[in-house]
């Protein structure tokens, strides 16, 4: 039978992180697409110019208050953008902070 060796995950040498001001920024959107419903929204609205808050729940098997809470966080991370009219908020992509997510997660 062969002998079987196991090899460490890592280095035993201790690493010191260097203050990145990019990791709150990183954190904050992965965290607004860390869920299914939102990951959702903004596939929604990429390529779209605005959406309706009504359009995005007919898209989704969710009550509106949980779109609306989905949204909310969405907003509050910068990832999308959301304009009253009239009685109704339109909601885009903003294409800015989704390149920033894109850059940041390919830095990885």
């Amino acid at each position: 039978m062969a002998k079987r060796t196991t090899k460490k995950c890592c280095d035993s040498t201790p690493v010191t992180l260097k203050a990145d001001p990019t990791t709150e920024v990183f954190a904050k959107l992965a965290w607004a697409i860390a869920h299914p419903a939102r990951v959702q929204i903004v596939r929604l609205l990429i390529g779209r110019e605005a959406c309706v808050c009504g359009e995005i729940v007919d898209c989704l098997p969710l009550a509106q208050s949980t779109v609306s809470q989905h949204l909310k966080i969405l907003k509050e991370s910068g990832l999308i953008q959301g304009e009253v009219d009239g009685p109704k908020v339109c909601y885009c992509i903003n294409p800015e902070r989704l390149e920033q997510l894109k850059t940041l997660v390919a830095a990885l």
